[in-house]
């Protein structure tokens, strides 16, 4: 457990303990016990399992990491019972709302103390007992999933090969601070959707800013989880398979590309403007598009190559961080073009010890031509193909440049997922000039994460209706990449993500499965 890890379970414990204490006073004063034992860490919880005659054993289970939260919260149940509170919404409170329940019965004269033998006397129905250990379990998950961890499936081969499709994860929520939900209002265990019905498994009529409970900063090189930024707005048949914004940008080119829409709109700017309005209709008429809260949006993992305030560069397929070639995980791939003398297939790279995975949607091995194949290999494995037999040479995929990329406007930056920057990552409190180039990069940000409004009247900007030349950051920005350069869709694609995206850091596999367990993978920390 990092040094991070255990004050946040430590505040916790803390808070737990003390937040009723005011209630508490008065409940032991009608107890027959000192008010002022209520006010003493701890000792006030061994008081409440004293007057409720429960195992003293009990106290010393509350300093067990995490568990022991949920212990104190049975001692506060037990605690009420000597006061005739037996139903189900009154253990409720007294273990979700014990500060206020607390002082309503501590101040309440119609609330006295009955004794333990009025407690012996109430039998509960054997519904009850599983309703009670029902709720009890998911309060116990919901705390550790929002503080602690949570579990967390890798879906596509983006990391490959440093993760792995069906490679099970814990995914730490308190090595950058536990993110409190910003719509608490939804279904435990959940994540967006509802299964079967296919309806939002949240409401939004409660919404929590971002807060973070003792924040700390990514980490250059940690694989993170995060909220997809780009899913803001998406349709309900796609999701982020194909997001929203992607579709849109997508006809646009199609449009812009049409001979007849060239002359009909001979003005470039007009073009381009009518193309958006038409693209977006387009897609609103096919499709139902709906928005999301940030803690509802796509979790999405990958590798931070970039941090507040770093420039990033990708040479020839080569990522370089502020001038230096960046960090190289072992199990980092992309694509080479190997050229043979003979033909080849996956089972005799198998054997030369390099992994292939071959399946219906996507592939690590590919004829491209005669005797020309296409690879997905690290560093590692490159050395490997090479002693191959029939292998003549392995040279590295360069893809051309694509109007997809990131800030797609081609009238700024022409990039491709191999030949790329520099860009600048944005620094919480950094300055930058409002500039055309710098419009591209940075709007996005200023606008939809920040939030702020934007406007262009006569050549000039206005933000919130002042007019700006400069603009400062309110967040710090990240960089997000793909262990699997080829075949990932990262911040080359839609740019930065913000730190209030930001859900944890993958910490560990427990579990990994492909036609059986993977027992390798197992208890593997994820570097």
């Amino acid at each position: 457990m990092s040094s991070n890890d255990l004050m946040t379970v430590i505040l916790i414990t803390l808070l737990l303990n003390m937040l009723p204490a005011f209630g508490a006073s008065g409940m032991f004063k009608k107890a027959g016990v000192a008010s002022w034992k209520a006010w003493v860490p701890f000792y006030n919880t061994f008081t409440m399992i004293q007057i409720a005659k429960r195992p003293k054993h009990w106290f010393f289970w509350q300093f067990i990491p995490v568990v022991g939260w949920f212990i104190t919260l049975g001692i506060y149940i037990e605690f009420v019972k000597p006061f005739g509170k037996f139903t189900f919404l009154e253990h409720t409170m007294a273990s979700l709302l014990a500060p206020i329940y607390f002082a309503y019965i501590g101040t309440n004269k119609k609330d006295r103390f009955v004794g333990v033998e009025a407690v012996k006397a109430y039998k509960k129905s054997s519904a009850r007992e599983w309703l009670d250990a029902a709720v009890f379990a998911i309060v116990a998950a919901t705390l550790i999933r929002t503080f602690v961890f949570e579990a967390y499936t890798i879906p596509t081969g983006s990391m490959e090969k440093t993760l792995l499709v069906n490679d099970f994860l814990f995914v730490s929520k308190s090595s950058y601070g536990a993110r409190i939900p910003n719509t608490p209002l939804s279904i435990p265990f959940v994540h967006h959707t509802l299964p079967i019905l296919n309806t939002k498994s949240y409401s939004e009529l409660i919404y929590i800013p971002y807060t973070r409970w003792f924040g700390s900063p990514v980490k250059r090189n940690d694989v993170v989880v995060f909220n997809f930024p780009a899913g803001d707005t998406l349709t309900l048949e796609e999701d982020s398979k194909i997001p929203y914004y992607d579709m849109i940008d997508a006809r646009v080119t199609q449009l812009m590309g049409t001979a007849a829409f060239v002359k009909q709109f001979p003005d470039a700017k007009q073009r381009a403007a009518q193309a958006y309005e038409i693209a977006r209709n387009d897609v609103w008429d096919q499709y139902t598009v709906r928005t999301r809260p940030v803690d509802k949006r796509e979790n999405y993992i990958k590798r931070c190559v970039g941090i507040p305030g770093d420039t990033l560069e990708i040479k020839e397929g080569i990522l370089y961080v502020n001038g230096e070639k960046a960090f190289l995980a072992p199990g980092s791939a992309k694509n080479y073009l190997v050229q043979t003398n003979t033909q080849i297939d996956g089972e005799m790279l198998r054997k030369a010890g390099i992994q292939i995975k071959e399946t219906a949607d996507e592939s690590d091995f590919m004829s491209v031509s005669a005797n020309q194949y296409e690879v997905n290999l690290t560093l590692s494995e490159l050395e490997l193909i090479k002693k191959v037999p029939g292998v003549v040479s392995v040279t590295p995929e360069i893809n051309p440049a694509n109007y997809l990329i990131f800030p797609r406007d081609t009238s700024v930056a022409n990039w491709s997922i191999d030949n790329f920057g520099p860009l600048g990552v944005p620094k919480k409190g950094a300055i930058i000039e409002l500039s055309k180039k710098n419009i591209a990069f940075y709007k996005r940000a200023i606008t939809v994460y920040e939030q702020n409004k934007w406007e262009e009247r006569d050549g000039k900007i206005f933000i919130n209706g002042k007019e700006a030349s400069t603009y400062t950051f309110k967040m710090d920005y990240y960089w997000m990449m793909g262990d699997n350069r080829h075949r990932s869709q990262d911040s080359r694609f839609w740019g930065f993500v913000p730190e209030d995206h930001i859900v944890g850091k993958a910490s560990l596999i427990w579990l990994s499965l492909d036609n059986g367990i993977r027992w390798k993978r197992l208890f593997n920390i994820i570097r």
